[in-house]
């Protein structure tokens, strides 16, 4: 371990982990506290996250939007981040934008409701959304049971992978490579951050988000990134002199929107317009225009158990 550069990295300022706090995104976010950590990369566990997905869902002309308690009658109010593409940010003309985003505009319009999205931190969206500062949270939520325990979720419209990024010349090529003698780079309370200290038993550089882990990644102060893939993929451009080493599919936990716990007539309508999406092909259409390398595992499906993916 280079013990120098490592002080120096972990005295980086990280957001402050908060009961609520989201502390990471793009379908990786999760708890470091976890009592009994799990392996991460063990594959997709439908069975288990079958206990959290409704049978059905409301139809939608059976949706009474006037008593959905919305911040602003007739608009969704949503706290979303502005720098974590492809999911959630701003595109060059100031517009929010992303996959999780783009998601819930369609499904916004299944409803007949409007969809105003504000910027705000990550480290405090769902404790802003339990306190209704917000209507729905949008982040590639990671539904971990402590955060059940404090929001509501509605059903999945997401799963995730989880990353290695490393320079292009470096001798790590995947999570194999990982050791004590690696300067491994993770955000701070993420499902990554858990994965390297409980699982891979190491001890990870924390950073506060994902622009500054790897900007130290380019300069070589980490000799690598354990990222939520989309977000890899957001970051690493051409010419950069780094890769994604590895990418391994991770859906213990699926991506949800938050919404207030005591707010069921909002969870139940947007688990309508999510199926009204998955439906008609749209969930499908914004999959691959996000993600167009991308293959939606075959034990894993959006929205409620009433609901089918079209067929290709």
């Amino acid at each position: 371990m280079k013990k120098s550069a490592l002080k120096w990295l972990t005295t980086v300022p990280v957001a402050v982990a908060l009961a609520f706090s989201l502390a990471a995104c793009g379908g990786g976010a999760g708890d470091t506290s976890s009592a009994k950590p799990t392996d991460a990369l063990a594959g997709s566990d439908q069975v288990s996250l079958d206990k959290y997905t409704t049978a059905d869902v409301t139809p939608l002309d059976k949706i009474d939007t006037a008593a959905l308690g919305l911040i602003v009658p007739g608009t969704i109010t949503v706290g979303t981040l502005s720098d974590a593409p492809p999911n959630i940010f701003l595109d060059k003309s100031g517009k929010f934008t992303g996959f999780d985003n783009e998601l819930l505009r369609a499904m916004a319009a299944k409803l007949d409701l409007k969809v105003e999205f504000k910027s705000t931190d990550f480290s405090g969206l769902l404790a802003q959304v339990q306190n209704k500062t917000f209507d729905v949270g949008s982040s590639s939520i990671s539904t971990t049971d402590k955060r059940r325990a404090n929001v509501g979720f509605t059903n999945g419209y997401d799963f995730g992978y989880m990353a290695v990024v490393a320079k292009t010349d470096s001798a790590v090529k995947g999570f194999k490579d990982l050791s004590a003698s690696t300067r491994v780079g993770v955000v701070q309370g993420s499902v990554q951050d858990d994965y390297v200290s409980n699982t891979l038993k190491l001890e990870p550089v924390r950073f506060a988000d994902y622009n500054s882990v790897y900007a130290n990644l380019k300069t070589g102060q980490i000799d690598a990134w354990v990222a939520p893939s989309q977000q890899a993929s957001g970051q690493v451009k051409d010419g950069d002199g780094t890769a994604i080493a590895e990418s391994i599919i991770n859906t213990q936990n699926f991506v949800a929107y938050a919404v207030n716990s005591d707010n069921k007539a909002l969870i139940d309508a947007l688990n309508s317009g999510l199926d009204a999406v998955v439906a008609d092909g749209t969930w499908s259409k914004l999959s691959k225009e996000w993600y167009p390398e991308r293959e939606t595992p075959k034990d894993w499906t959006p929205g409620s158990k009433a609901v089918t993916l079209p067929k290709a």
